[in-house]
């Protein structure tokens, strides 16, 4: 809580991961006082700010928030939870109205795109934060300094698995238009790509094994670490015995075939992540440029098939 609550908008309130926003924004002793959707289906509003004003329309949206800064008003920050292809014009909205802005991952789909905001950011000295809550998890942040302070030579290998099944509305919504939302690599890897890296370094070298609609695999090196990885949206890829259980994801990284369990301890990253930035001690926007690029490169990559030391699992497909 706050003894000084400050003011925010949300763009995107009816999807999927807004409503981790909303409780960060509650549970940090703020207030929301503008939302925007193009879906009106936002009901979830009512547990948190059922005040807060709610708009439809982008252009309606930008006229309120004038309004509110000619009355005395100050739109502190502006959360950002719209598909992935937005985020950047959604970003800009936010500095030129003077506040700052919280963005999800992918902060955009482009390197090139935080070049830009970058120098924007500069020049309204407004800042652009972005939410990598898995910096944020108590076991990932002990494997962190296990590593760091272990042999500085030591490269690592590691298997990271992560299959999360989507049903058929997942392609005919924004998320299935690569253009959009970047493709399976960036939609559920990014964040994964993320924390591999900012545990064991910067990537060196970069190969694809494995490009599909709904699944892709490759092979990342790092600075301390040779990484095998597999990620996939097909429910078909999901271990029989997890799939028999009723279980529709499966998430596995090893170290040097030793299992980091990190499945639990999610709950309340969001609100972390918020009581960072309000801190003064969030992640900016350059934090997320290697994870951007690394998905930008394998977007942009000719698979190489299976050579190579790829991830064991691409034997097994069908």
């Amino acid at each position: 809580m706050t003894d000084n609550p400050k003011n925010f908008g949300i763009i995107g309130v009816a999807g999927y991961i807004a409503v981790r926003h909303l409780h960060a924004i509650k549970e940090t002793g703020n207030n929301l006082l503008a939302s925007l959707d193009r879906f009106d289906s936002v009901g979830r509003i009512d547990s948190y700010f059922p005040e807060s004003d709610f708009f439809v329309e982008f252009e309606r949206f930008d006229r309120h928030f004038d309004k509110l800064k000619r009355t005395g008003t100050k739109i502190d920050y502006v959360s950002i939870c719209s598909p992935n292809y937005l985020h950047d014009s959604h970003i800009r909205f936010a500095l030129r109205h003077h506040a700052d802005a919280i963005c999800e991952k992918p902060i955009v789909l482009n390197p090139w795109n935080i070049d830009a905001l970058t120098e924007i950011e500069k020049e309204t000295s407004n800042k652009i934060f972005t939410v990598l809550q898995l910096r944020l998890h108590p076991k990932l942040i002990e494997l962190r300094e296990k590593i760091r302070n272990g042999p500085k030579d030591k490269i690592y290998d590691i298997d990271l698995t992560y299959i999360t099944s989507r049903g058929n509305w997942y392609n005919i919504s924004w998320k299935g238009d690569i253009s959009k939302s970047g493709g399976v690599t960036t939609n559920i890897g990014i964040h994964f790509f993320d924390l591999i890296t900012w545990i064991f370094g910067n990537a060196k070298q970069n190969i694809v094994h494995l490009a599909e609609h709904n699944k892709a695999a490759g092979y990342l090196e790092l600075e301390n670490a040779r990484v095998r990885w597999f990620l996939s949206l097909d429910y078909d890829d999901i271990p029989a015995g997890i799939r028999k259980a009723g279980g529709r994801t499966f998430r596995s990284i090893s170290v040097d075939g030793e299992e980091i369990e990190f499945s639990e301890g999610f709950t309340d990253l969001h609100t972390q992540t918020y009581n960072e930035i309000l801190e003064g001690r969030g992640f900016g926007i350059n934090e997320a440029r290697q994870s951007v690029e690394i998905v930008y490169n394998i977007r942009n990559s000719k698979p190489a098939g299976l050579q190579g030391d790829y991830h064991p699992i691409l034997n097994s497909l069908k």
